[in-house]
């Protein structure tokens, strides 16, 4: 007879679980669920220390090196998602657990949002909205783009940088990229570039980066001041890769024009000195979501864990650090 093993989903982004429970108990496992949205990782060390699960399943929780230590026959930790960053991977490592993620489930999602968010700024849509309700009709106020003058710079090209370039190209607009490698298969159209150059040349820079060690901070003062005057930053990748008061103070000196962000450092409890700002146009990290990425990401990522949990391999391994 199989034996059961518990599954611990530290916290989810949707309405329900059902789909998760019907999958994992059909292979006769035990689903853990306590929380909907982002417990404490106090909390989720708590949770391990009671059940000491063989999987966790993390949204936006953080799995700390304790909350692992806690699970002596952890097989894996799955993150529902794509970012790795509140996964401590060392110490499931350390432990003989393997990290999973879902890499692409949201690429073309995630590129939709990065565009809307530039085309939105290029033609004052949200500014000229809010005029228009605040009472005001005048159109000499505007100052619009036009999108095919544009220079834009994408830093991160992987997937969704990719996609987001493919979604530019019929706009017209100069392309160029910073990344850490130049791929074998780098598209011709699409100049690859420093990240000075990416700062100075860019009318816009949409940035799609992973959260890492060397990249937390990346939009720091010293590079927001290299950015074109007047130009915009739009972040849809993760909130700490943007110094929330480096872009304050470059937003109220004019070194730069506005923002658009998805994410934002300190998120769920973003700072409204941040979001309130009348030059910053922010969703709440959503770039990612439609009912087609949402049931994939739970699919794809209930079915990783239940994989390894019948010793077989995952199909979507990341490496320990």
């Amino acid at each position: 007879m199989k034996k059961k093993k518990k599954i611990l989903l530290t916290d989810y982004a949707w309405s329900d679980l059902s789909l998760e429970r019907q999958r994992v108990e059909a292979d006769g496992h035990v689903l853990i669920n306590t929380h909907k949205a982002h417990p404490l990782p106090e909390v989720i060390t708590a949770l391990c220390a009671e059940h000491r699960p063989q999987a966790v399943m993390t949204c936006w929780g953080i799995v700390t090196a304790e909350a692992i230590g806690h699970c002596e026959d952890l097989e894996i930790v799955a993150r529902v998602g794509v970012g790795l960053d509140n996964i401590d991977r060392r110490a499931a490592a350390a432990r003989g657990a393997l990290v999973t993620n879902v890499p692409d489930y949201c690429a073309e999602e995630v590129s939709d949002h990065a565009v809307a968010l530039l085309l939105d700024w290029a033609r004052g849509i949200s500014f000229n909205n809010a005029e228009v309700k605040a009472g005001t009709w005048d159109p000499s106020r505007a100052t619009p783009h036009r999108v095919r003058n544009l220079t834009v710079g994408i830093a991160g090209f992987g997937r969704t940088g990719r996609l987001a370039a493919n979604k530019l190209r019929g706009f017209g607009c100069t392309l160029i990229t910073y990344s850490r490698t130049r791929a074998p298969d780098h598209p011709a159209d699409v100049e690859w570039v420093d990240f000075d150059g990416l700062l100075t040349r860019s009318d816009a820079i949409l940035v799609l980066l992973p959260l890492a060690p060397e990249t937390r901070y990346l939009f720091d003062a010293k590079a927001l001041s290299r950015m074109k005057r007047g130009s915009l930053l739009v972040n849809v990748s993760r909130g700490p890769l943007v110094d929330n008061a480096a872009l304050i103070a470059a937003l109220d000196a004019g070194t730069i024009g506005a923002a658009a962000l998805d994410v934002v450092d300190g998120e769920p409890s973003p700072p409204a000195f941040v979001t309130g700002h009348p030059k910053i146009v922010a969703t709440p990290h959503i770039a990612f979501s439609s009912p087609a990425a949402v049931e994939e990401l739970r699919q794809r990522s209930v079915e990783e864990v239940l994989r390894v949990l019948a010793g077989q391999a995952p199909r979507n391994p990341v490496a320990p650090p």
